[in-house]
């Protein structure tokens, strides 16, 4: 009970969302980019100079989900450490606890990085939302084409244009799929797959702010406790 009463549960709940959030974000993010330009040049592209620049953004993105994860990884260790530092467990440790200018000079500055990464990772929670909101459109307009088989004229009005989204240039042949072709599409294995892929990787995002927001509550809680209450002995809980 004693060690129990040290844990900083806070820290420790924060730490598993951040790690479970970012692993949906980053290997669902970066599998879903890769089917997407497979069918980007499979249904609406056919010339590679048409896609190839998008073809060097996706590889960008996939390079930086490998950075945003290494960073999370590393980031969430520390700032869990810096949870269990200002436990009770130092005080159980090394006595009565007092706080030191290092100390709180650093727990400060875990509560501003923190806040920054909330608000920057609110934009890329936003972010990611495009493509299902992309995908949505697609599949609803799919839908549609399934209700009116029997009026082909009508069908062949229905299309995705994947220039309107800013995935191709204006100039891209075709750039879209209409009626039966997008049908077909949307039946396909790799749409559904990929479609599967963003929902997770943006509940992934999801996840993770819940995350960044749970820290900041934790790291400014354990800050007022050195801060205002170190010289008295008590310690965050937190």
């Amino acid at each position: 009970m004693r060690c129990l009463g040290g844990i900083p549960y806070c820290s420790l709940v924060a730490t598993l969302l951040c790690f479970s959030g970012i692993a949906l974000f980053c290997g669902c993010g970066h599998q879903a980019l890769t089917e997407t330009e497979r069918l980007i040049e499979t249904y609406f592209a056919r010339n590679l100079q048409d896609y190839i620049t998008l073809a060097y953004i996706i590889q960008y993105f996939q390079y930086v989900i490998y950075g945003l994860a290494s960073f999370f990884f590393l980031y969430c260790i520390v700032l869990l450490a810096e949870g269990f530092y200002t436990t009770s467990v130092a005080k159980q440790t090394f006595g009565e606890f007092r706080s030191t200018m290092c100390g709180r000079c650093l727990s400060s500055s875990f509560i501003v990085v923190t806040y920054v990464l909330a608000v920057l990772w609110l934009m890329v929670f936003a972010f990611s939302a495009l493509p299902v909101y992309f995908f949505y459109n697609m599949s609803a307009t799919c839908h549609t084409i399934d209700i009116l088989t029997e009026t082909p004229a009508s069908i062949n009005q229905l299309c995705v244009d994947a220039r309107q989204y800013g995935l191709l240039p204006w100039n891209a042949v075709p750039g879209k799929a209409c009626g039966i072709t997008l049908s077909t599409v949307c039946k396909t294995r790799e749409y559904q797959m990929t479609y599967d892929l963003y929902i997770a990787a943006f509940a992934g995002a999801g996840i993770t702010l819940l995350a960044l927001l749970t820290y900041t509550v934790s790291t400014t809680y354990n800050f007022a406790v050195l801060r205002y209450l170190g010289r008295k002995g008590i310690s965050a809980r937190c």
